[in-house]
């Protein structure tokens, strides 16, 4: 096959935001391998992201999202020489459509990829006021125009079919040859309960602080708590300091717990969710346990490789189990990497990425 060349439209620098690195970026070696040249294209810098996130700047901001105008009209030339468009959520932050509509006139194919509920409108505390800017109900006018579309998950794809035919449900996956399970089982020190995010999703791990408070009551200094992934976050009732994530430190990070949290409010934004903490916790053989929303279901076989807790007591009954047993935490443990690797990794989905690539470029 002659070398196809696919341009990928995401918002973040390589190897930093989740929803690119576990949906398409850890694939570019492979596709590279099976003839397709593969080049990103972003707008949010390291320095942008310094406050990007965070309260105030507003000037800087506005400064980040006509930057963004500015390289997309650079995609807009390049999309004449591409063969596949694959548009990462949305071209721009921003309520238009305008780049995306011309890159599916390009003659390119367009692929539309989205692994959240985002035709709700779910804005961050730090961005309330630039609300206005988004239009979520975009989403549907970005699947109508697309070739293919990517859903993370069925409840995603349901939505999806509404607008588009053509659709392929495309869990969240892990390359499970750069995660590896844990080598040892922690029988002495303090079991470490961890959860690992972002700035953005903190407020779903505080939907489990009335279950850790009564655990952190019954162990003492049996148990500790980790946060990763916002670094200014602190609990000083239960002795918390938020750890910075890294992509070079994840695997460490993740090792470095004995359990794994995903808790989540059951509501319409969390159905979309694909369960990527939980499968990070589960390549890394830790034990998870996660609230019953959407995906999480299908992953999880409950007490076979993790755990669905709903409501306090069950959260408090089944951490509690875990803490007593490192035997349990192994077990559980194994089983949960082993449904990574068979149905949630890079090596069992490559080659459906691959395929559906080819086809649309007429292999």
């Amino acid at each position: 096959m002659t070398r196809k060349k696919i341009l990928f439209i995401a918002s973040h620098r390589p190897n930093r935001a989740p929803n690119q690195r576990f949906r398409f970026e850890q694939y570019f070696d492979y596709l590279r391998a099976q003839g397709f040249d593969c080049e990103l294209s972003w707008f949010i810098s390291e320095e942008d992201d310094a406050y990007f996130y965070r309260p105030g700047h507003l000037w800087r901001k506005m400064k980040v999202q006509l930057k963004s105008i500015f390289v997309r009209m650079a995609d807009l030339r390049r999309a004449r020489n591409a063969d596949i468009m694959f548009v990462c959520r949305e071209a721009l932050m921003l309520r238009f459509t305008w780049f995306e509509k011309r890159f599916f006139r390009s003659g390119a194919k367009v692929v539309y990829d989205f692994d959240d509920a985002i035709w709700h409108l779910d804005v961050s505390e730090a961005n309330k006021s630039f609300g206005w800017l988004k239009r979520p109900e975009k989403t549907s006018d970005l699947i109508a125009l697309s070739h293919l579309v990517f859903a993370g998950n069925n409840y995603l794809a349901g939505y999806a079919r509404q607008f588009n035919k053509h659709i392929l449900v495309i869990p969240s996956t892990i390359n499970t040859d750069a995660c590896l399970p844990k080598t040892h089982v922690n029988n002495g020190n303090p079991v470490v309960i961890g959860w690992m995010g972002s700035i953005t999703t903190i407020k779903h791990f505080e939907f489990a602080l009335p279950a850790l408070r009564i655990l952190k009551k019954r162990f003492g200094p049996r148990i500790d708590f980790k946060v990763v992934g916002d670094a200014s976050y602190s609990n000083t009732e239960l002795g918390i300091i938020g750890t910075p994530w890294s992509a070079e430190k994840e695997a460490e990070l993740l090792h470095s717990m004995d359990i794994g949290l995903m808790p989540l409010p059951d509501d319409e934004w969390t159905k979309g969710k694909c369960g990527l903490k939980g499968l990070q916790y589960m390549a890394a053989g830790v034990p998870a346990i996660m609230s019953p929303v959407g995906v999480n279901t299908e992953i999880i076989a409950h007490g076979e490789n993790g755990y669905l807790a709903s409501g306090t007591d069950e959260w408090v009954e089944i951490i509690s189990q875990l803490v007593e047993s490192a035997a349990l935490r192994q077990r559980i443990g194994e089983a949960a990497r082993k449904t990574v690797v068979e149905r949630y990794s890079v090596l069992a989905l490559r080659e459906v990425y691959v395929r559906a690539f080819k086809e649309l470029c007429g292999g």
